[in-house]
């Protein structure tokens, strides 16, 4: 929850203007929280920068008070909405069950869900990492199957690296990385293979490159460095196509 509509067009006309020249291939995407939405749209709106939300509701519509809908978020050109980022989870009682509600009501409205998932550091430390990343997976899957993978994107965000300056190893990155592909491949070698993982956790300019290397990496769903211009670009240049 950061953001001001001064702020905002200081960082996004830099982005703009530093990524437009960009050729790499890689694809970009910024997720705002929904006030700024149209302020987003108008600024970005005929650059090769995408944009989204932070989270939306899973019903259309209703008697919902403070929600937001998949057909408000298309009334602004969204094109991504993230899907039970762990903050979320955490703070919100976001349940697998809700996420997968939200990650079904965004498929079927035209929008790319980005399915956050990972462990908590008591997780991790007990050996319960991908047994928990499993379950959150097979919540998705029960509603939406694996079909809804091919429209989606997921990223591996070890809630313990998150805003905490810690960061997984490429090595330990890459093996979550490698899990979560090699259980989508149980089910469809076609989509697992070309579906993209992305890794969220205290990614920064300086340590982009060698996560990004990762055979199984294929680019970040950055946090606190998407609020500084530099970084952000510096981490969008590491990303290779």
């Amino acid at each position: 929850m950061h953001g001001s509509l001064l702020q905002n067009k200081i960082l996004l006309d830099q982005l703009r203007a530093d990524l437009t020249e960009h050729k790499s291939g890689a694809a970009f995407a910024v997720c705002v929280p929904a006030p700024y939405l149209a302020q987003t749209q108008a600024l970005l709106s005929g650059s090769n920068i995408c944009w989204g939300a932070q989270t939306m509701c899973k019903h259309p519509e209703g008697p919902y008070t403070g929600e937001i809908s998949a057909s408000m978020l298309l009334d602004f050109g969204c094109r991504y909405v993230i899907v039970g980022h762990s903050e979320r989870r955490a703070l919100f009682g976001e349940t697998d069950e809700r996420v997968a509600g939200i990650f079904a009501r965004a498929l079927s409205s035209g929008l790319t869900p980005i399915l956050c998932v990972g462990e908590t550091l008591i997780e991790r430390e007990t050996g319960r990492a991908e047994d928990v990343i499993a379950s959150q997976l097979d919540a998705v899957l029960a509603v939406s199957g694996i079909g809804g993978f091919e429209r989606a994107i997921i990223a591996y965000e070890p809630v313990w690296a998150i805003g905490t300056g810690k960061t997984a190893s490429p090595a330990q990155a890459q093996a979550i990385h490698a899990f979560i592909r090699k259980k989508m491949a149980a089910l469809d070698p076609a989509i697992a293979e070309k579906l993209a993982i992305l890794y969220g956790g205290s990614v920064k300019a300086g340590n982009a490159d060698e996560l990004f290397a990762q055979a199984d990496i294929d680019g970040g769903l950055i946090g606190g460095a998407s609020l500084m211009a530099e970084e952000f670009v510096g981490i969008c240049k590491a990303a290779h196509s």
